[in-house]
């Protein structure tokens, strides 16, 4: 199904798990036999090789190479530097996956591609984040992935298939074709210990490791590499030294396998023995071992000193090759090493800088071990304990960085340990932990560096504003004001946001409110921190309301990690667009992007952010009045609050809800929702400024007072200086009025500053409760002309229980013409069908649209081919004549 699928035009990925033994390579095998009209690309993982960075991936696509020109110009060089085939240029480790997606697309123009893996459990991680990246995106490509593994494989969240062994009468129709001369209570022993597993049925009888009377509990992949290891151990001593030199050179290279037998005294002939034993097969000038079981069989039946002198000749071989080199120096030590360190920690490096930092985390650490020098130790146990928090492996980076401790005299390591400490308890859920390791590690190192000091008391105000905590960010402020810390590029920017934060904390808006206009300025400006200068500013441009410059920033600086594959920065990024588009009342827009933004965290391991992004579409689907939406959007968004304290989307979550509410008229349930919120962190969020008017039109319909509330978006109102801003205060005090002709007069004047435009939810929310009101007021003319100002711009948002709500006023207030106003095709399209679009009628290519959104071009044809009928068009050429805004 899954290759007719592929011949189809649609893509599809599978996981086949299971045992050793129990034929995921036999299904493999199958399924190549089965594509004759497909290409067919084939790569393993290696046990040796999985500290190599890009090792299978390099396996997988060696043969095809020649077609990374056709690619855009960023991956085709993340792609070549990844594998070694250019310098090291990747600076984001997702960048490669977009690259591997971009090249197996395009393998599949000719015709269908059959992508299989074998023994992907020992895959080597970055090439297991490039293809299970580039197996998420694939869709309309022609391309069918198949991997092969054991429960060691991460599959994060591809379709998996578990493969069982075979029914009693089955494993006795093997049996009897392998070993028909096989019976009594060795056979019916062999049956029982096999559990139906094909590879132990054929290779069992071949073995005396399994006398009929053992019953011993030995699991099954062990009776294998002794039935095995009992087929080698009949072999001469030169052919078994010759499948240890076959075990130990990963990717089977025939050259330097001879050449490597030779150096130890070993005729060619000895490899034909075992070749003739079943145990390799010589393919050109490749060997391979007939089952992994026997690579490691060769290996565990060999001696010590044979294997040192093995490791030790390949490396003399392997000059050309520096990182197998490092690791064979480091496998034929016997103790400390320095010459096998040094290697190692280039090794290392070299990964670092193509973002393998797993394979980077193994080197360090290996180094470390054959450290002799207590401070070299020390620092490359540090080292790798950097690479493995950034890997997310946080368990390995706390033992690596409890190792070092005490190791690192010098005050710049010694500042990075209570760094990654607060990293790793963040990592594990614990924000708060977190935030008091940063600030006793700055109290440790302020007078040895201030600098570092002034870093970790940054971090610690970020950490206590996630978590929602003003005590915790004013303190974090404090002492970071009261280090005097000299103009320093990585820090001045970071400084200004934490002080400014706290000056909103401290004393209020009207203080705060000009200080981050400023940062919002300084984020034109062309510093070697650009991208977060940029993002800074979209940051405090949310804040303070100016909502077109927080998105004309935020767009910009996507497009730029668009077009240089930055796709780790876009997430943060999406935040802050999707936000401006909410508050600019771009509800398609912003679903588009927090939508994609979703994707993005799924994909890169920012489950951090995911949280935030799933209550902002929660938000959408409350204003559209969508509540099984709503529903689903904001349980995933508290679950990730649970998991993680982090507060933005909680307070995304909690309006939502609340919001939910309102358009449905259960004015009490929102005011106990929001109320409730102000009552823990939330209040500390932007966004409890932004649903303070919800809160007084709650407790105006129920006729209860809304003190605070009031002064709390008033002073920010006020602070703002936006005309928009003033309208909603208007309304708000309108709303709470008893004196019917003052109230008109605010009415009046928030309509008055909502024509000046930019927030059109707000400007209809005005027109609907002024219609209301003079609707009960009798003043029908009037009150209709607000209300279909309302019906229009609700209709035109998708708010349909608003623009139910006005037209159910309209009704009573005796208006006839309620026909719906014609809000076009774009509800119809689905988030990505609607980028997809935009671009096209932009004039972009399939290619160039795919680059950007990280997209097949087959896959983007799939989607503008779905869309076309939803808009009513039959061609590229017809789109630059709709509204797609």
């Amino acid at each position: 199904m899954l290759l007719d699928q592929a011949r189809a035009g649609r893509s599809g990925v599978l996981v086949l798990r299971g045992e050793p033994g129990i034929g995921k390579t036999a299904l493999l095998s199958y399924a190549a036999e089965r594509a004759p009209d497909m290409t067919v690309l084939r790569g393993l993982g290696i046990e040796t090789e999985a500290d190599l960075p890009y090792a299978s991936l390099h396996l997988l696509l060696r043969g095809r190479l020649d077609r990374l020109d056709a690619l855009p110009e960023p991956q085709a060089v993340a792609l070549a530097s990844a594998l070694g085939l250019s310098p090291a240029r990747t600076d984001d480790r997702f960048h490669v996956g977009v690259a591997v997606l971009s090249l197996l697309a395009e393998l599949a123009e000719d015709r269908p591609l059959l992508c299989l893996v074998d023994d992907a459990h020992w895959l080597d991680q970055a090439s297991a984040r490039a293809l299970r990246f580039a197996a998420h995106r694939l869709h309309a490509e022609g391309v069918a992935v198949v991997f092969g593994a054991r429960d060691g494989f991460d599959p994060a969240g591809l379709p998996e298939r578990r493969l069982t062994g075979l029914d009693d009468r089955s494993a006795a129709q093997v049996l009897d074709d392998v070993a028909p001369e096989l019976s009594g209570p060795a056979r019916r022993r062999i049956l029982r210990e096999s559990a139906g597993n094909p590879l132990a049925l054929r290779e069992l009888p071949r073995t005396s490791a399994l006398p009929a009377d053992d019953h011993s509990p030995l699991p099954l992949p062990e009776r294998l590499r002794l039935a095995y290891a009992d087929r080698i151990g009949a072999l001469p001593p030169p052919a078994r030294t010759a499948l240890l030199v076959t075990a130990l050179v990963d990717d089977g290279d025939l050259d330097v396998i001879t050449n490597a037998c030779a150096r130890l005294g070993i005729e060619p002939a000895a490899l034909g023995a075992a070749e003739l034993a079943g145990l390799i097969r010589i393919a050109g000038r490749h060997a391979a071992f007939a089952h992994p079981l026997m690579r490691a069989a060769a290996f565990q039946l060999s001696t010590y000193d044979l294997r040192l002198e093995a490791h030790a000749v390949l490396a003399g071989l392997l000059a050309g090759d520096p990182d197998r080199r490092a690791w064979h120096l480091a496998s034929a030590a016997t103790g400390p090493d320095e010459t096998a360190a040094r290697a190692l920690e280039e090794t290392a490096r070299r990964a670092r800088e193509r973002c393998a930092n797993v394979s980077a985390c193994a080197a360090f650490e290996r180094a470390a071990e054959l450290s002799e020098d207590p401070e070299l130790k020390g620092r490359r146990l540090l080292a790798a304990a950097v690479d493995a928090t950034e890997e997310g492996q946080l368990r390995r980076a706390q033992r690596l960085l409890d190792a070092a401790t005490g190791l690192v005299p010098d005050a710049p390591a010694r500042a990075t340990l209570p760094t990654l400490r607060a990293r790793i308890a963040f990592g594990q859920g614990a924000p708060r932990l977190a935030h008091d390791l940063l600030l006793e590690g700055a109290a440790d190192v302020a007078a040895d560096d201030r600098a570092a000091a002034g870093l970790m008391l940054v971090e610690a105000a970020r950490n206590a504003q996630r978590l929602g905590d003003a005590d915790a960010i004013v303190a974090a402020a404090t002492r970071l004001r009261e280090l005097d810390l000299r103009p320093h590029d990585d820090l001045d920017l970071a400084r200004q946001a934490a002080l400014s934060t706290a000056l909103l904390l401290t004393d209020g808006p009207a203080a705060a409110l000009p200080v981050m206009r400023e940062l919002v300025a300084g984020g034109s400006r062309i510093t070697p921190d650009m991208h977060a200068r940029r993002i800074n500013a979209a940051y405090f441009a949310l804040q303070t309301g100016d909502f077109p410059t927080a998105w004309e920033i935020a767009r910009a600086a996507a497009a730029e990690c668009r077009t240089a594959g930055e796709i780790s920065k876009l997430a943060v990024l999406h935040i802050t667009l999707a936000t401006s588009e909410i508050f600019l009342g771009r509800f398609t827009d912003a679903t588009a992007t927090a939508s994609e933004g979703l994707r993005l965290t799924a994909g890169t391991g920012r489950p951090n952010r995911a949280g935030c992004m799933q209550g902002m579409l929660a938000w959408i689907a409350a204003a559209r009045g969508d509540s099984a939406r709503c529903a689903e959007l904001a349980a995933a968004s508290l679950e990730r609050y649970d998991a993680n304290g982090i507060v933005n989307g909680l307070a995304w979550t909690r309006w939502a809800q609340a919001l939910l509410d309102v358009g449905q008229g259960r004015f009490a349930e929102a005011l106990d929702r929001l109320d409730a919120a102000m009552a823990g962190p939330v209040r500390h969020q932007f966004q409890a400024v932004h649903f303070a008017p919800d809160q007084i039109e709650a407790a105006s319909r129920l006729g209860l007072p809304a003190d605070e509330p009031l002064r709390r978006y008033e002073a920010w109102a006020q602070a703002s200086g936006l005309s928009w801003a003033r309208a909603v205060l208007h309304r708000c005090r309108a709303q709470l009025e008893p004196d019917s002709e003052r109230a008109d007069e605010l009415f009046r004047a928030a309509v008055r500053l909502h024509a000046g435009g930019g927030r059109p939810w707000e400007s209809a929310r005005t027109a609907l409760v002024y219609g209301e009101r003079l609707r009960r007021e009798r003043s029908k003319q009037a009150a209709r002309v607000q209300l279909r100002a309302a019906l229009e711009t609700f209709e035109r948002l998708g708010a349909r229980p608003w623009a139910e709500r006005a037209r159910g006023e309209l009704r009573a207030a005796g208006d006839t013409s309620l026909a719906s106003t014609d809000t076009g095709a774009l509800p119809a399209l689905s988030p990505q069908e609607l980028q997809i679009v935009r671009l096209a009628a932009a004039g972009r290519t399939n290619k160039e649209i795919g680059a950007q959104l990280f997209l097949s071009p087959k896959t983007v044809s799939y989607h503008l081919y779905r869309a076309f009928p939803k808009l009513n068009v039959t061609s590229r050429a017809q789109l630059a004549g709709l509204d797609l805004a």
